[in-house]
């Protein structure tokens, strides 16, 4: 009886070994966007990127809104990594601020957005334009 148990223990733990070593199917793309963003009071943006995941290339459009305090207009060449991607469709959805974001040096932005899929778009580039914000806002989406 005690050799029994003695080899359940075995079979279940090198079944948990298993499952602990199995690759995560979840993969990493690159992102480039051009987002271009103006308002004053409610700011309003909109723009296109591509993900480029196992070497092909999906188009994709993106819109969003802010509600707080924005005044001026700008344009941000972000590039950057998607993470947790199962495959291009789940790019899409309705990103919110991940952790801290916002200016990471004069004349350049950086963002780290959230969506629903677990998706985390990690993204940087330089802005051009005049505008100040302390606003909350997400951005949309979507594949063409």
């Amino acid at each position: 009886m005690r050799r029994f148990f003695t080899n359940v223990a075995l079979v279940v733990l090198l079944a948990g070994v298993a499952g602990i070593s199995t690759p995560s199917r979840a993969e990493t793309g690159k992102v480039a966007v051009v987002f271009t963003k103006g308002g004053l009071i409610v700011g309003v943006g909109g723009g296109e990127g591509v993900l480029v995941l196992r070497g092909k290339r999906y188009p994709f459009t993106v819109s969003g809104m802010s509600v707080g305090f924005t005044i001026g207009a700008s344009t941000t060449r972000f590039v950057g990594r998607a993470l947790n991607l199962r495959g291009p469709a789940s790019i899409e959805g309705a990103y919110s601020a991940l952790g801290a974001g916002g200016a990471i040096a004069a004349g350049a932005g950086g963002v780290q957005l959230q969506n629903a899929n677990g998706v985390i778009l990690q993204l940087s580039g330089p802005k051009v334009g005049a505008e100040v914000s302390a606003a909350v806002g997400g951005v949309t989406i979507r594949l063409r």
